[in-house]
């Protein structure tokens, strides 16, 4: 049988933002080729290294060193998730991203599962959590700011926050993100939704932080959160400066499936 021609192959941009990830970045990015080149001949695996003070950054000059595919964005000083991400899409080549975080809660190999749902008219393939693996008061936590958010922005997709991911680079002809905070997942999905773009559900698995701790639940950090969330829907449901001439050509309707 020939080779797959990877000129004829969608491209696969997979990315994973990382701060003092060290414990779990090597196998990620090691899962995301393996995972990756079952899909398409045609891919890449980007990390963003996030101002990480631990060794983060050697592990993946190492990895750069061993794997041609892997490319490392590295930023001198944390920019926070937000910027990590803006950094990832940015860095981005291919027709197609996957992202997710290097902290190892989510299993990249089930980017397979989003790929094949990948279908043509598809731009966002969103993943939801089956359940959550995470202690009490995070649950509770996420599920409080879940409804609350869904309710503010006019959300319909399930899990707003759950950061895997698989969408269509030409998204971001239209849609331009700006927060440098973890509130970019919510300024993403009200943003791509409102744009009309199509999204599916699906679901994912969500496991136990193994290595490190979470950066955002302290209360400097929740109070933060409010205050950014507080802000962004005045910019995006109040004054909807989104919705303005420069984006009027993107896709009209909603349509959210549940796969």
């Amino acid at each position: 049988m020939p080779a797959a021609d990877p000129t004829k192959s969608p491209g696969l941009s997979v990315f994973f933002p990382a701060y003092n990830d060290s414990g779990t970045i090597a196998s990620l990015v090691i899962t995301a080729i393996q995972s990756a080149s079952k899909l398409t001949p045609n891919y890449e695996v980007i990390v963003v290294n996030d101002g990480s003070s631990d060794s983060t950054g050697q592990i993946l000059d190492e990895l750069a060193r061993l794997y041609p595919q892997v490319r490392v964005v590295t930023h001198t000083v944390n920019r926070g998730y937000g910027g990590a991400l803006r950094s990832g899409f940015g860095a981005a080549s291919k027709e197609i991203i996957f992202y997710t975080d290097g902290d190892a809660q989510y299993d990249p190999s089930e980017m397979e599962a989003l790929w094949q749902k990948m279908a043509p008219g598809t731009d966002l393939v969103n993943g939801f959590k089956i359940s959550r693996a995470d202690p009490l008061h995070r649950i509770i936590i996420g599920r409080i700011y879940h409804h609350t958010v869904k309710t503010l922005f006019g959300l319909h997709v399930r899990d707003v926050d759950c950061d895997f991911r698989l969408l269509r680079r030409s998204i971001f002809d239209t849609v331009r993100l700006e927060k440098n905070s973890g509130v970019i997942c919510l300024e993403m999905m009200k943003k791509i939704q409102d744009a009309g773009f199509t999204i599916v559900e699906v679901p994912v698995h969500h496991y136990h932080r193994a290595h490190g701790h979470s950066q955002f639940f302290n209360f400097p950090r929740v109070f933060r959160t409010a205050v950014d969330v507080m802000k962004l829907w005045f910019a995006l449901v109040v004054r909807q400066t989104h919705r303005r001439p420069a984006e009027a050509s993107a896709p009209t309707g909603e349509r959210t499936r549940v796969l």
